[in-house]
C-alpha cells in the first residue's frame, strides 16, 4: 500500500518530533515538514503529498483554492479550534478538515491559575519582589472560597473547570445555550445576563464564531459587579478590547486574566523580540498591573503535545483508508 504523504508546517523539533517520528512510522504516513507557517509563497512546497497538517495560522478561500490544485484533500489542525480555516471554502472544494480535541483538564487548570494570580495580585507581587520592594502595601488579595464564579460555555473544559471548583467551595453559575449537561449541586444554569450580574469572577470557555463574537463588550461589563474578575482561556475575539480597556480604566474590571487576544494569529508562535508590533492594544493591556497575560498555551502540557500530534495522523489515516473519522469537522 502506497504511503500517506503529508506536510507539516509549523513542525517544532523540541517537543512535536518524537511523537510524528513514533507515529507517522506506526501508521504508514511519510512525513515532510518546515518550521514556518503557511503563506502563498509557499503553498509550492506541499506538491506530491495529499494532506496538510497545521497550527493557528490562516488558510484563505484563495489559499485551499492553491492546495487542491496541488492534490490536498484533507487538512488537519494541531488545535482544537478551526475557526482560522476558511471552512466554507473547504467545504465548496471538497477539502476535509479535522481537528485535534485534547484532555481539557490542563486548559481547566491553567484557567484556574489566572483566577488564582489575578486574586491574589501575583504580578503586581512579582514586580516589587524583583525589585527588592518588600512592602505589603497595595498587595491585599482575596481568597476564592465561597466566591460566586461564572463559567461561560459548559462543553470539556469548562465542566472540567467546574470539577475542580468543588475543592473552593465557590457557587458556580453556568451559561451554556446548547445541549446542558449534568452539573454537580454546587452549579446551576443560568442566563447570561444572570451570570454576568452575580458573579465575582467570569472564566470563559466559549467556541468563537459569529454568535459569539464580542460577547463580552460595553453592555456586559455595565451589568458586571465592581471589580469583577475576568479570565479568558478560550478565543480572544469573545472580548471587545477596546470595552475592556475602558473597564479597565474606569475600574469596572478588578483583574483580567489573558492566555488570548484578538488578532494573534501573528504573534503565536513566534519570537518577535527585535520588532515593534503594530499592537496598541497589546502593549497598553501588558503596561496595566492588575492584567496577567500568557501567550495561547494554556493547553501547553506534555500530554496534549502528544494527543494533537497522534490524533492528527490517526485521522488522516481514517479518512485515506475509509474509516469513520472522529476528528472531522467538515
Amino acid at each position: 500500500m502506497e504511503k500517506i504523504k503529508m506536510f507539516v508546517y509549523n513542525y517544532r523539533d523540541f517537543d512535536e518530533k518524537q511523537y510524528f517520528d513514533q507515529y507517522a512510522e506506526k501508521l504508514g504516513i511519510e512525513i515532510k515538514h518546515v518550521n514556518f507557517s503557511p503563506d502563498m509563497s509557499n503553498i509550492h512546497l506541499a506538491e506530491g503529498c495529499q494532506c496538510l497538517n497545521i497550527i493557528t495560522t490562516p488558510l484563505t478561500a484563495e489559499m485551499l483554492e492553491e492546495y487542491y490544485k496541488l492534490g490536498i484533500r484533507y487538512i488537519v489542525t494541531r488545535t482544537i479550534g478551526y475557526d482560522h480555516i476558511d471552512i466554507e471554502a473547504a467545504k465548496r472544494l471538497g477539502i476535509c478538515v479535522a481537528n485535534t480535541p485534547y484532555g481539557p483538564e490542563g486548559v481547566a487548570e491553567f484557567a484556574l491559575m489566572h483566577m488564582l494570580m489575578s486574586l491574589r495580585k501575583a504580578r503586581a507581587i512579582e514586580h516589587r519582589f524583583y525589585g527588592q520592594d518588600y512592602t505589603l502595601k497595595g498587595l491585599l488579595g482575596k481568597q476564592l472560597s465561597g466566591m460566586t464564579v461564572g463559567v461561560i460555555g459548559a462543553g470539556n473544559i469548562g465542566m472540567a473547570l467546574i470539577r475542580l471548583l468543588e475543592g473552593f467551595r465557590c457557587n458556580v453559575l453556568v451559561y451554556n445555550p446548547g445541549i446542558q449537561n449534568e452539573l454537580p449541586s454546587y452549579a446551576e444554569y443560568a442566563e447570561l445576563d444572570e451570570v454576568l450580574s452575580k458573579s465575582d469572577i467570569i472564566s470563559l470557555h466559549a467556541p468563537s464564531n459569529e454568535s459569539t463574537y464580542h460577547m463580552i463588550s460595553t453592555e456586559q461589563f455595565k451589568m458586571m459587579k465592581d471589580g469583577i474578575i475576568i479570565v479568558n482561556t478560550a478565543r480572544g475575539a469573545l472580548i471587545d478590547t477596546e470595552a475592556a480597556i475602558d473597564a479597565l480604566e474606569s475600574g469596572k474590571i478588578g483583574a483580567l486574566g489573558l492566555d488570548v487576544i484578538e488578532d494573534e494569529f501573528d504573534l503565536v508562535y513566534y519570537d518577535r523580540r527585535e520588532e515593534i508590533l503594530g499592537k496598541k492594544n497589546l502593549y497598553l493591556l501588558r503596561s496595566y498591573p492588575n492584567v496577567t497575560m500568557t501567550h495561547h498555551m494554556a493547553f501547553y502540557t506534555e500530554q496534549t503535545i502528544e494527543t494533537m500530534v497522534r490524533d492528527s495522523l490517526r485521522g488522516a489515516e481514517c479518512f485515506f483508508n475509509g474509516k469513520d473519522n472522529p476528528w472531522k469537522v467538515v
